[in-house]
């Protein structure tokens, strides 16, 4: 496959055949997120992805499902996408599920009717970087989008018919907005209804705006115990609609995962116990992005 940069995945796809579509993220100015600075956003030919396509089939002939790389597949017209997943379904008929990322800007300039046509043609799922839930939080880190909107283009996923995973960052507030990070990512997550949250913990990079600011002392990251309150304010704060929820990410202190509501009440029971001390923590040199 012809690969450009690192490419990311979300731990779902593991199993999925990754193709590379564009190269960067089409925002790039999230001061947290240090995956493709330094790359301009771009879009791969029709020639290089017909060429993985080819390859693929080769290839991955047992898999079916396939994710479309890198950052916010879901920016390219909507002409783009249905060629795309033509050429997809041309070369890879055993492909029954696509998912891809998409951002709250992206899904604000699908409609309904060509998020359903996409859903028509394989279209699985979608992953959303919602962060916060906090608007201080969002002005702080350049996300470009207030709570409001990243809700609504959830909603719009949902609506949809389609598989909304979101993505939440714990210690993004700081040590200074810490609970209120925790509340109201609660709460924007009660109003969307995912079908999967993924929790991560943040980890500051060197070649961040946001993690200059971390070394500089500036912005004071929470403590291994307030990144654990902020999990469990996060989850008791949910209400009892049912998703798959992940907070076993290789950056977290304290790996969980499970289906809620069912599991809510063992989560927060493993979280407190870690609290007093109890269940030991992922040591630093063991977390990773």
């Amino acid at each position: 496959m012809n690969y450009i940069g690192d490419v990311i995945r979300p731990p779902s796809e593991a199993n999925a055949i990754i193709l590379q579509v564009t190269v960067g993220c089409s925002y790039n100015k999230c001061t947290f997120c240090g995956a493709y600075k330094n790359r301009p956003f771009q879009l791969k030919s029709l020639a290089t992805i017909e060429a993985d396509l080819l390859f693929a089939r080769e290839h991955c002939q047992s898999k079916n499902r396939i994710f479309l790389a890198d950052g916010d597949v879901l920016i390219l017209s909507q002409r783009r996408l249905v060629q795309l997943f033509n050429m997809i379904h041309r070369y890879l008929p055993q492909v029954t599920k696509i998912s891809l990322y998409g951002s709250a800007r992206a899904i604000r300039h699908k409609s309904i009717d060509q998020l359903i046509e996409l859903k028509s043609m394989g279209l699985d799922r979608i992953y959303m970087g919602l962060e916060s839930g906090c608007d201080h939080v969002l002005q702080n880190i350049k996300k470009g989008e207030k709570s409001i909107a990243i809700t609504a283009a959830g909603k719009k996923i949902k609506e949809a018919g389609l598989f909304l995973s979101v993505t939440v960052l714990l210690g993004l507030g700081g040590s200074s907005l810490s609970a209120e990070h925790a509340v109201l990512t609660a709460e924007v997550l009660n109003e969307m209804m995912p079908n999967q949250i993924a929790v991560l913990t943040y980890m500051p990079l060197a070649n961040t705006e946001l993690g200059r600011k971390v070394a500089a002392g500036i912005f004071i990251l929470p403590t291994a115990e307030e990144i654990l309150l902020e999990l469990h304010s996060l989850i008791a704060h949910l209400h009892d609609f049912k998703c798959q929820f992940h907070a076993n990410h290789a950056s977290s202190y304290l790996p969980i995962a499970g289906r809620l509501p069912k599991d809510k009440a063992a989560f927060l029971k493993s979280i407190q116990m870690a609290v007093n001390g109890v269940t030991p923590l992922v040591p630093d040199y063991r977390r990773a992005l």
